[in-house]
């Protein structure tokens, strides 16, 4: 059973000369294993934040040094989708965009998406691919999870260049709701978070977890309002149309998708409901995972 919690305690050690010795050397760190349900320390993965930074430097320059179009991957990833989707969606089965171009209207959805994909997969297998660290020295395992969100905003932002281009070319002006960007980016993070959390300590002991969530990724983005808008709904099931709209605000990605648009293109008033009740879902994620990734913590090294 690995040891993970620390308290720091203080003896006074006698000198050679009989008199205590200095702080630096009375200060002992004795590490002991959890017990029972607790809560994330904050405070001691703020100790670490410089080994958290150097791991999302490092998760950084993996993903794209060493490659032939390096940061370009993170253009090419949603722009591909935009174009098959425009081709599929937009065309063929003319499924509207609330009267925008559709290749706007879908890109402004992927990226949002495409992050979060990247990260709920990223943090779900934090601990399997970092199995060989953890095992051997102590840090809070908590930074693990975290990573991936951070690498992520890296090419987050670099897709929302493209975004910035596409606004400029179709002419399209943000709405004042754009000032809650980073509200809505923030419970982006914290839904990829909650849902790593647990995923990531199941993942560490079934492994077919990681390839579940892979496919049900897929599954989740059609579920999720990326190539079609949740006007639709209201137009083929009027009569159910509040209700159905209550339970699926449920999903945070529809309020944040939403959100993204209502604020960038002005497609939609901003979907308070449905974002209240994705922060609610998001939040709920984030404090169970948090309580079960704690209380899980001390078996990772004896099953990884």
């Amino acid at each position: 059973m690995q040891a993970e919690q620390r308290e720091a305690t203080a003896t006074v050690l006698p000198s050679a000369n009989g008199h205590a010795s200095s702080p630096e050397a009375r200060r002992l760190v004795r590490i002991e294993p959890p017990t029972g349900w607790q809560f994330v320390n904050w405070r001691e993965v703020l100790e670490y934040k410089d080994l958290l930074q150097t791991q999302v430097h490092r998760g950084v320059t993996v993903a794209y040094k060493q490659t032939v179009l390096g940061f370009g991957w993170a253009i090419i990833g949603p722009v591909f989708s935009m174009i098959v989707f425009t081709v599929i969606f937009g065309n063929l089965a003319n499924v509207p965009s609330d009267g925008v171009p559709y290749a706007l209207f879908s890109y402004t959805a992927l990226l949002p998406w495409q992050y979060f994909s990247g990260a709920l997969s990223g943090t779900t297998n934090s601990l399997v691919s970092n199995r060989n660290i953890f095992t051997k020295v102590y840090f809070p395992r908590l930074i693990l999870p975290l990573v991936p969100l951070g690498t992520g905003l890296v090419g987050f932002g670099i897709s929302f260049g493209v975004l910035v281009v596409l606004m400029i070319w179709y002419a399209v002006v943000p709405t004042v709701w754009v000032v809650f960007l980073p509200v809505l980016i923030f419970i982006l993070m914290l839904t990829a978070l909650g849902s790593g959390l647990w995923l990531s300590s199941l993942a560490l002991q079934y492994r077919d977890v990681g390839r579940i969530v892979g496919m049900a990724s897929r599954l989740l983005m059609y579920a999720a309002p990326v190539v079609w808008p949740v006007s639709l709904i209201a137009e083929k099931l009027p009569e159910h149309y509040e209700t159905i709209r209550i339970f699926y605000g449920l999903y945070p990605m529809a309020g944040v998708i939403e959100g993204f648009r209502a604020a960038l293109l002005g497609t939609v008033p901003m979907p308070w409901d449905l974002i209240g009740m994705g922060t609610i879902t998001a939040l709920v994620l984030t404090i169970t995972g948090a309580f079960y990734f704690r209380r899980t913590e001390h078996l990772f090294a004896d099953v990884a």
